[in-house]
């Protein structure tokens, strides 16, 4: 094992989902560094082409209410699909499984002598680093997308243009119950090699 702790740490890290995670919030302290932490990404040119909005506290409760559930019955009724009591409850509070979530928008810049794609990967980074920034600090985290991440209404409520910008992720934030397993990793061997 390396005797670099940043190394170790990376060696080890695994993410919580959100539903499993205890919905306490990130000290201030804290959340401001991972904010920090997040936008010093590679940004070729410094392009910038991504915002981060945050929920917390009474306003992810009031996102679910306003954004988020209204989205999903709509949703099911383009899908001709009925949302049972228990489903109505999951959307009703979908962004309090964590306490608190950090919504990544993809604002490309365009026209743009950096190409859209290294734009995506720059967008991929402030998601990473959130959540890396977030378990370092002995948080629970996850990135998510799930269904909400598509819907043109919930862009637009985090002050995205549906039309051009994505969301990138969700990442939640919160407290572990316990510390998660360890799952099937790959195997570098077969994913790595070395041209000569």
């Amino acid at each position: 094992m390396s005797t670099n702790s940043v190394t170790d740490f990376l060696l080890r890290r695994r993410s919580v989902v959100a539903k499993k995670m205890i919905p306490t919030p990130p000290s201030e302290e804290h959340l401001s560094a991972i904010l920090a932490c997040a936008i010093r990404v590679p940004d070729h040119s410094n392009v910038q082409p991504w915002r981060l909005v945050v929920l917390k506290a009474e306003a992810r409760r009031k996102f679910d209410e306003e954004i988020i559930f209204p989205a999903a019955m709509k949703r099911a009724e383009e899908s001709r699909e009925t949302l049972g009591e228990a489903m109505q409850q999951t959307e009703k509070t979908r962004m309090q499984r964590s306490g608190a979530v950090v919504a990544v928008l993809f604002k490309p810049v365009l026209p743009h002598k950096i190409p859209l794609w290294e734009q995506q990967l720059s967008c991929g980074a402030v998601c990473s680093h959130l959540l890396i920034a977030a378990q370092s600090y002995g948080y629970a985290a996850q990135w998510l997308t799930e269904w909400t991440a598509y819907r043109h209404e919930v862009i637009d409520a985090l002050g995205g243009d549906p039309d051009i910008d994505q969301i990138a992720g969700f990442i939640h934030i919160g407290a572990m119950e316990q510390p998660p397993t360890e799952r099937k990793r790959p195997q570098a061997d077969e994913i790595i090699s070395y041209w000569t």
